[in-house]
């Protein structure tokens, strides 16, 4: 089984995994972008919730050295399972193969059973919209991690249809960035990829970690608080 196969292995060459055409803008005023929303006729499909997950790898690492994870994630209105896989900090470098599942702990445990084991432990908040266009249907998430300025998510179908929605935000595509949620980190904080990985809890309740702390590039200050519905 391909699935299968691609867990056990941590070795992919992308033939059986999708391609998330995916691009953040971490100059986002969270209040700006939802009256622009409404006037683009978008649609509210999530209010901000608070989302969860774990990261998982084998012992050896073999998933991080093909630059790959697995993560269970539960959403605020489903829960995923899903291996994913960095070939490049491109608009199109992320893989990704993804299913829904029906119990977060369940999930881990199966991870677990077939030899993975947790690395990271995540909490995030995101607020979900959904924009019909003629290119095709756009997933535009508010996204806020904790000791970071929140931040816009957008998926597109294709790359004109990201740069016609980054035009219509008000949002400079050529300041755009792609991949993982480390280039969020290393916006605020000197560190590099390696840094933020290794942060083995991330939760708003917690204080900045020392290993952030301490390369600081601005005075954080902490984003209006959101309402979140759990």
């Amino acid at each position: 089984m391909p699935k299968q196969q691609l867990l056990l292995t941590g070795k992919n060459n992308g033939n059986n995994m999708q391609t998330e055409i995916e691009a953040k803008s971490l100059t986002a005023d969270h209040e700006a972008l939802r009256a622009r929303l409404c006037e683009l006729g978008a649609v509210l499909e999530h209010p901000m919730r608070l989302m969860r997950r774990y990261n998982f790898d084998f012992p050896d690492e073999r998933l991080h050295k093909a630059n790959g994870w697995a993560r269970v994630r539960d959403e605020g209105g489903k829960i995923t399972a899903s291996y994913k896989q960095l070939n490049g900090r491109t608009l199109h470098g992320t893989k990704e193969v993804c299913v829904t599942v029906s119990n977060f702990d369940d999930a881990k445990a199966l991870f677990e059973s077939l030899g993975l084991i947790p690395t990271s432990y995540q909490e995030t908040k995101r607020e979900s919209w959904h924009l019909s266009s003629s290119s095709g249907d756009l997933e535009i998430e508010l996204d806020h991690w904790p000791w970071t300025e929140p931040y816009i998510e957008i998926e597109a179908p294709n790359e004109a249809a990201m740069r016609d929605i980054f035009t219509k935000l008000g949002l400079d595509y050529a300041k755009a960035v792609f991949g993982s949620v480390e280039v969020v980190y290393q916006n605020e904080y000197d560190v590099d990829e390696v840094t933020v990985q290794n942060i083995e809890t991330i939760r708003f309740e917690l204080p900045v970690p020392d290993v952030l702390a301490a390369k600081r590039k601005v005075a954080y200050q902490p984003a209006q608080k959101q309402k979140v519905t759990t």
